[in-house]
């Protein structure tokens, strides 16, 4: 006896179809699994007896091969419960049906027959609908994600017995509706606010310019300035996401088991922020079974790197490829997986070790070789990728006591999306360059011509603040994006201004001290 049901699995963030056979035999009662499967895959036999017994059934006292198909790629993950359970019944003649052709299915099954949900609903559900399958029976925590696919009849179970129903009365049920566009509109809205920042208007002016060019920002400044405070709302003043950005990035969080249970789409910038004792492996991601890391699940949004100088340095150099490339590629014996990765980096780290180098009120009790030598932990050419460095000072008490007066997030986002407009235009037919911090030195030859006034200025501030050579071009890149809020198309002196004040690191530290 023998029957073949259709389901689906995960490979990098894509998904792919998978034929699982169910092979009934005489000869001592077996169960047998082959196709690549891994630990959890063998060890859905099971479950997928308990539930069937435990659901009204009988497991056939036979010996039952189940062959995952293709079998060249390896089977991970406890989505094929339900399928290999529909295969033995469907074989065993249990279930009245004429086919299982244009119907995915997809669970992990409770010992009970209930179902659980899965990783990597929307993944299967996008590559299902271009693969041309009609139909998807999920448990029920995955349906409105797995629903977001339009001309995908997505049917919602909540146990072995309903996933049986479904089948077989035809698919009479009524599939799952979402309205995506409904979705996506009240999956917009941010907890926070920059009108709850007190004080600070040069940092989040920075922040600003970040955000309208999508450059990366290191913040200095001691403990208890604000810093976390203010990356936090970092992503509420970023151009909201578009349809297909949410999409992608729900990819990958579903992927990862982060979609809570019964969202349907992640509408808001990601923000990560890990430990600074975190893995080269968790940062970029790997592992035995290869995940997204932390720099792919801040795709399209930010990730924060609080205490910079605390991360290892082999983690934070593993950071420069992804950052220059937009992916993650990572490469086993076996498979080499390929993970976006295009998110903007804001970092924050104290002055100093003791934290109160630029601390008027607190004594730093560092030297300068000790602040040199702090300093030094963030290399060269990881700071080549950081356009802005933005001094935090601590907050006054007038600021603290005063009554708020800043501008709320909205309004901030307003002139942000207008600038990244302008260099959308600016760069139209470059697939890989969506904003100023994206170009290279052709681009900022040709977009960042300035006049004399501020060649004088830019050769001034070279020459007397000891600025590096790596600060020119950033500065460049900046100004364009100063001169994109401020409408004009030409960079002017003041613009130049402007940029050299986000460049504190590479001012001569003796100067300083």
């Amino acid at each position: 006896m023998f029957a073949k049901v259709y389901a689906a699995a995960v490979l990098g963030i894509d998904g792919y179809l998978v034929e699982v056979e169910a092979h009934l035999d005489r000869g001592l009662p077996a169960f047998a699994t082959v196709g690549l499967p891994d630990g959890a895959v063998k060890e859905s036999k099971e479950r997928v007896n308990a539930a069937i017994k435990n659901s009204g059934f009988f497991m056939p006292g036979k010996r039952i091969t189940i062959n995952l198909a293709p079998a060249d790629i390896r089977k991970e993950g406890s989505a094929f419960d339900l399928p290999m359970a529909i295969g033995i019944l469907c074989a065993s003649k249990q279930i009245r049906t004429d086919s299982m052709e244009g119907t995915v299915i997809l669970g992990e099954l409770a010992l009970d027959g209930q179902l659980r949900p899965i990783r990597g609903g929307l993944s299967i559900a996008v590559a299902m609908g271009q693969a041309g399958i009609k139909r998807l029976i999920v448990p029920k925590a995955n349906a409105q994600e797995t629903a977001m696919v339009n001309g995908l009849s997505v049917y919602a179970a909540d146990s072995l017995i309903e996933a049986v129903e479904i089948i077989e009365s035809g698919y009479k049920a009524t599939p799952m509706k979402v309205d995506m566009k409904d979705v996506f509109t009240q999956s917009c809205m941010y907890g926070v606010d920059f009108l709850d920042v007190k004080g600070q208007a040069h940092v989040k002016r920075a922040l600003e310019v970040a955000a309208a060019g999508s450059h990366n920002v290191l913040m200095i400044g001691p403990p208890g300035s604000g810093k976390t405070m203010l990356a936090k709302r970092f992503p509420s003043i970023l151009p909201d996401l578009t349809l297909d950005e949410a999409l992608e990035t729900t990819k990958i969080h579903s992927v990862s088991g982060l979609l809570e249970a019964d969202t349907a789409l992640v509408g808001t910038r990601p923000f990560r922020s890990p430990h600074h004792t975190i893995s080269d492996a968790g940062l970029i991601g790997g592992g035995h079974v290869p995940r997204p890391g932390e720099v792919s699940l801040a795709h399209h949004g930010v990730l924060f790197l609080d205490e910079l100088p605390e991360f290892r340095k082999n983690v934070l150099e593993v950071m420069r490829q992804p950052m220059e490339d937009g992916k993650v590629t990572i490469s086993r014996a076996a498979m080499s997986l390929t993970y976006p990765a295009q998110f903007l980096l804001l970092a924050a780290m104290n002055p100093c070790p003791c934290g109160y180098f630029t601390d008027p009120s607190h004594e730093c009790s560092c030297t300068l070789m000790h602040i040199q030598k702090y300093r030094a932990k963030i290399s060269g050419p990881l700071l080549d990728r950081i356009d802005i460095h933005v001094e935090v000072p601590a907050v006054s008490y007038s600021d603290l006591a005063g009554k708020i007066d800043g501008e709320a997030s909205e309004s901030i986002r307003k002139r942000t999306l207008s600038a990244r407009q302008r260099q959308t235009r600016r760069f139209a037919g470059k697939p890989n360059m969506h904003a100023n911090a994206h170009m290279a030195s052709r681009e900022i030859r040709k977009h960042c011509i300035i006049d004399s006034p501020a060649q004088n200025l830019l050769q001034t501030a070279i020459t007397r603040l000891g600025l590096s050579a790596r600060a020119y071009d950033r500065i460049l890149k900046v100004a364009r994006t100063i001169a994109d809020l401020a409408a004009s198309e030409s960079i002017l002196a003041e613009h130049i201004g402007e940029a050299i004040q986000y460049r504190s690191l590479d001012r001569n530290l003796e100067q300083k001290y």
